[in-house]
């Protein structure tokens, strides 16, 4: 499984800050404030927190029989045969994944900014892609 590590850990920190401030925030505001005022500043944390939760969530899974590419909002199963390529150039936030039917999509599991992490990575997912997903020598 291949998934970033700076990534998860700025949202989880900025979700937890967030969520923290906007509590000590609800409970020290003027008292002009009503209490639903206050629980709207939490729920506002905790939608923030939630959004950043999706973005850490982001991978992607091989096994025998395909990938899982889990993105921010859609998780995508595709077999080995599915994926024609994968490609990552410089300066890419991702990889994208070129798929049989002339589509692609972007597995943000793997991220650019792990530059050294993010090589590492993409070579797995390239040697696995060749040795999985090519059809055998009929030789």
């Amino acid at each position: 499984m291949w998934r970033p590590r700076t990534t998860r850990l700025v949202a989880y920190l900025t979700a937890g800050v967030i969520m923290l401030g906007l509590i000590v925030l609800a409970v020290v505001v003027a008292p002009q404030f009503k209490t639903f005022d206050r629980v709207l500043m939490i729920a506002f944390g905790a939608f923030v927190a939630w959004i950043l939760h999706m973005l850490a969530r982001c991978r992607v899974a091989a096994d025998d029989s395909g990938l899982t590419v889990v993105n921010a909002f859609r998780t995508r199963r595709l077999e080995w045969p599915e994926v024609v390529d994968v490609t990552m150039s410089v300066g890419e936030p991702w990889p994208t994944l070129d798929l049989a039917d002339g589509t692609s999509i972007g597995a943000m599991g793997i991220n650019g900014a792990e530059k050294t992490l993010a090589a590492r990575q993409l070579a797995e997912l390239q040697s696995l892609l060749h040795t999985r997903g090519e059809a055998p020598d009929p030789t």
